[in-house]
């Protein structure tokens, strides 16, 4: 008993010790503003909040959504193909890369995918 009882108050001890030191040494990142600032992709945080932002990046950051998601659906199809027949996995399969290539071709097409 006596020996849980040091040994929990050493943990105490231990944690006060630690929660006491960490505020003191980071002092100098307090004082810094930039750091200490919200950081949002494609945004000066120090300038107007209501400026525009440029629709290729929300383009870009749509396009790698929809490809992550084809990539998930995809990725476990090995393990799969000893439980589902291969013609309907075939045919599933050809109809998301034919949606997903059509629809980087009009992308394409449109002007989307350009940055001049």
């Amino acid at each position: 008993m006596l020996l849980i009882m040091t040994f929990v108050l050493t943990i105490l001890i231990t944690l006060s010790m630690i929660l006491f030191i960490i505020p003191i040494l980071n002092i100098h990142k307090k004082l810094d503003r930039e750091k200490s600032s919200p950081f949002e992709c494609g945004f000066d945080p120090f300038s107007k909040p209501r400026i525009s932002f440029s629709i290729h990046f929300f383009s870009v950051s749509l396009m790698f959504l929809i490809f992550d998601i084809e990539i998930t659906l995809v990725l476990p199809t090995p393990i799969l193909l000893k439980e589902i027949n291969i013609v309907s996995w075939m045919i599933s399969c050809t109809f998301l890369f034919s949606m997903l290539i059509l629809g980087l071709i009009l992308e394409w097409k449109q002007g989307s995918m350009n940055w001049l």
